[in-house]
């Protein structure tokens, strides 16, 4: 598995993944015109989870390329990107089972949001961030939760309406996962570390 980091330490390997994330934040932040539209502005920076995820590594991105580490977005970058490629993988998945058909973008989605996690662990390694990026992290995304279950800001997907409790508990652990899975990968005692150079 080793042979694959100096590939991700590429520049132009870098570059590419760069292009590549900021279509995505676009699009993504495209798809939740019209949820925004109807959004308060006090929720508007909590409504676009995933396209907010992935601009979170556009930055870290950035930061490889100026061959440095911006801890906190480091930090931001992992936990959302891991927490909210696997949630819509699984919404994805629920809209699958409820509806017995997926159409092309159902299917985009379902593939482009498991990119997301995966490039967040894969790029764990290059990462520099210490307990206290990981706990304002966790206050963010766990706030997040908040106002998409307690004001209803998450992302629409209305086959899915009856069971928003259940995926606000869903959600809730698996914020608590992606947390966890920060601390394995970057801050625990000897964990597999490499420099950008």
């Amino acid at each position: 598995m080793k042979w694959i980091y100096p590939l991700l330490a590429n520049r132009s390997f870098l570059w590419l993944l760069l292009v590549v994330n900021i279509v995505g934040t676009v699009y993504g932040y495209v798809w939740y015109g019209w949820q925004l539209k109807e959004t308060p502005p006090i929720f508007l920076v909590f409504v676009p989870d995933s396209p907010t995820a992935s601009l979170f590594f556009v930055f870290v991105l950035v930061a490889f390329l100026l061959k440095q580490n911006w801890p906190l977005v480091e930090a931001l970058a992992i936990v959302t990107l891991f927490k909210y490629g696997i949630w819509a993988v699984v919404m994805n998945l629920l809209v699958f089972s409820a509806q017995g058909e997926l159409d092309w973008i159902g299917v985009m989605l379902i593939f482009s949001h498991f990119a997301m996690a995966v490039q967040a662990l894969l790029y764990a390694p290059f990462y520099r961030f210490k307990w206290w990026h990981l706990i304002v992290t966790a206050i963010w995304t766990l706030h997040n939760d908040v106002i998409d279950y307690v004001f209803f800001m998450l992302p629409r997907y209305h086959m899915l309406d009856e069971f928003i409790p259940q995926i606000g508990y869903f959600t809730f652990w698996l914020s608590i996962l992606s947390v966890g899975i920060g601390y394995y990968f970057v801050i625990r005692p000897n964990r597999f570390k490499l420099d950008i150079k």
